[in-house]
């Protein structure tokens, strides 16, 4: 009788606590024309990158564990241009992440190309999200 109880308690208890296990999400994805703080996304969408303004992608993300690896992309059409990644040593409750270009390339971002941001977040191998914001031409 013990045993049972005991086993019984014991599955509780784990049912109960994967209900209340935090998978990684993300809360904001996109581009800026500027680096951004949490504080920034707080407020609002910052300002898109223009072709001649510098181009940043970032990714706000919660719930991280040590050992995710978050790796973040600004990519047009054809693949990433730069790429941002890092495993993270310790748990994280807010992550952000960015990847860009500060300056702008010699004759501007090229008008003809549509942008997007694109996060990748994996645990133990296995890829937990992998989301892109639309591609957008800079006007």
């Amino acid at each position: 009788m013990l045993t049972r109880v005991l086993f019984l308690l014991i599955l509780i208890c784990g049912i109960a606590g994967a209900a209340f296990a935090e998978d990684a999400k993300v809360v904001a994805l996109g581009l800026a024309n500027r680096e951004v703080t949490v504080d920034d996304l707080a407020k609002g969408t910052p300002p898109v990158p223009k072709f001649n303004t510098p181009a940043i992608a970032y990714v706000l993300a919660t719930d991280l564990k040590k050992g995710d690896t978050v790796e973040l992309s600004l990519a047009n059409g054809e693949g990433p241009l730069l790429t941002n990644s890092e495993t993270l040593t310790e748990d994280k409750e807010t992550y952000l992440l960015q990847a860009g270009k500060r300056a702008v390339p010699a004759g501007g971002w090229p008008q003809e190309w549509k942008f997007s941001a694109t996060v990748k977040i994996t645990r133990d191998a296995k890829t937990l999200i992998e989301q892109s914001t639309p591609p957008i031409p800079f006007e």
